[in-house]
């Protein structure tokens, strides 16, 4: 039992609007790219959609509730822009109606709210005229931050622009698996310079609201582990995919630059989309970074069938991740590797110690739950893996790194975009038919672990 945990350490949770708000038209919410993703057939398993989801946009009150009888102290959540602004501009106040009860009622219960702009739920109108790709998005997402931050932000003090945008940009635009589905590889580094000039842009209308607030942003961040070192591509592979995902976003917005061996990798079809005074914009102060956190990645060295160079593979390099990870694995076939939270925290403070604070904006595992007879949900599983990563979190501050929070994924089984409702994230159980809630024996080792760190943390 570690007592690095400060008595202003933020231990909570986190959702995301599509994955549990449902509510798909009420109130004048506006289609998004998800909702079109989700109705194209053969897009997601099972042809699931997020219409429904977990009813959060009815039922929040139940859930604020079970936050606050499990001591979750944050409760980090994001915001659907097609509910505020349903063609991407129009405002629609029935949408910021719903985030203003939300945030009071969390308020009310004693529970921080720390707010994600945006989620991946792009309006599909934005999307009709090139979405991501297309440079109009950066003063669209600027002043759809700048409105929905003049209403919230005088209880709001966190804000994250912008939730993994190595996902949004590549698999969305690039392999196809998630919305808006596209397959391009220009679209796809198109938007990873918007997103990149977005979240400054943003951050700065945000300060200008008020300097007093904090921003950053959430990056799906790992290590990567290789199994042989000493082998030429696999040692150029492991670095391409450590500035792809690790430190595209991150040298963006604290140095203004990207990484040189990604810029001289896209060569032209990256250069076409920087305009003068771009990479000055890039450049933001950071009050923080949220990383989300779920598993090492392993790169092996390449099969006899296996195309040798690099340059020859449109993703925009050979993806040969985690083929033969050692286990356990989680029920989406994840490693558990909980030291190499240890491992990413310490090495972003020293890499990166510009950085005033790391949030672990998301950590968790899909396990397959039921509840028995008895009303019970057993993780056991899941109950390790939080135990586990909590404890490296711990030996991570005992290293230096200025570790400020840590956000379970998820509070609610939800769902899991393209794996629609077939795997379960939640330390709350949610039965998709009745929508009953369950907290899950994980919830209740939480709410244990929240008591006791804090305990801990006051009597030094």
């Amino acid at each position: 039992m570690t007592t690095n945990f400060s008595p202003d350490f933020l231990w909570g949770v986190a959702t995301s609007s599509y994955q549990i708000e449902g509510a798909a038209t009420a109130d004048g919410r506006g289609k998004s790219i998800w909702d079109t993703f989700s109705a194209t057939p053969g897009k997601v398993m099972n042809g699931h959609t997020g219409d429904v989801a977990c009813d959060h946009y009815n039922r929040f009150p139940e859930d604020i509730a079970i936050m606050k009888d499990l001591g979750i102290q944050s409760y980090r959540f994001s915001i659907a822009w097609p509910r505020l602004f349903p063609d991407g501009a129009t405002r629609e106040p029935r949408g910021f109606d719903f985030y203003n009860r939300l945030v009071d009622a969390l308020l009310e219960a004693g529970i921080e709210p720390m707010a994600t702009l945006y989620h991946w739920d792009l309006p599909q109108t934005l999307e009709d005229v090139g979405g991501w790709s297309n440079r109009a998005i950066v003063p669209a997402f600027t002043q759809y931050a700048h409105e929905t931050v003049s209403v919230l932000g005088d209880r709001v003090e966190k804000w994250i622009t912008i939730n993994e945008p190595w996902v949004m940009t590549w698999l969305g635009h690039m392999t196809g698996i998630h919305a808006p589905g596209a397959k391009d590889l220009k679209r796809s580094i198109a938007a990873s310079h918007h997103t990149a000039l977005a979240h400054a842009e943003a951050s700065r209308a945000i300060k200008a609201i008020n300097p007093n607030l904090k921003t950053g942003l959430a990056l799906n961040m790992t290590n990567f582990r290789v199994e042989d070192p000493n082998h030429a591509e696999i040692a150029e592979l492991a670095n391409l995919m450590d500035a792809h995902i690790n430190r595209w976003w991150t040298e963006a917005a604290i140095h203004g630059r990207y990484p040189a061996e990604l810029v001289r990798h896209y060569g032209a079809d990256l250069e076409q989309f920087i305009k003068p005074g771009d990479m000055e914009k890039l450049k933001v102060d950071a009050d923080f970074i949220g990383v989300n956190y779920y598993n090492d990645s392993f790169i092996n060295v390449p099969q006899a069938d296996t195309p040798a160079a690099i340059k020859d593979s449109p993703f925009p390099f050979p993806q040969r991740l985690n083929g033969d990870s050692p286990g356990p694995h989680t029920d989406f076939g994840w490693p558990v590797t909980p030291s190499g939270l240890r491992d990413l925290l310490v090495r972003i403070s020293r890499d990166w110690p510009e950085l005033p604070a790391i949030y672990i904006t998301e950590n968790g595992a899909s396990y397959g739950t039921s509840v028995d007879e008895t009303g019970t949900v057993h993780d056991v599983e899941r109950m390790d893996y939080l135990d586990r990563h909590i404890h490296f979190v711990g030996e991570a501050i005992e290293q230096g790194a200025p570790v400020a929070g840590y956000y379970v994924w998820s509070l609610l089984d939800n769902f899991e975009w393209a794996e629609g409702y077939g795997q379960r994230f939640g330390i709350v159980h949610v039965d998709f038919d009745t929508l009953e809630r369950v907290p899950k024996e994980s919830a209740k080792l939480y709410a244990s672990i929240i008591s006791r760190y804090g305990a801990l943390a006051k009597a030094v």
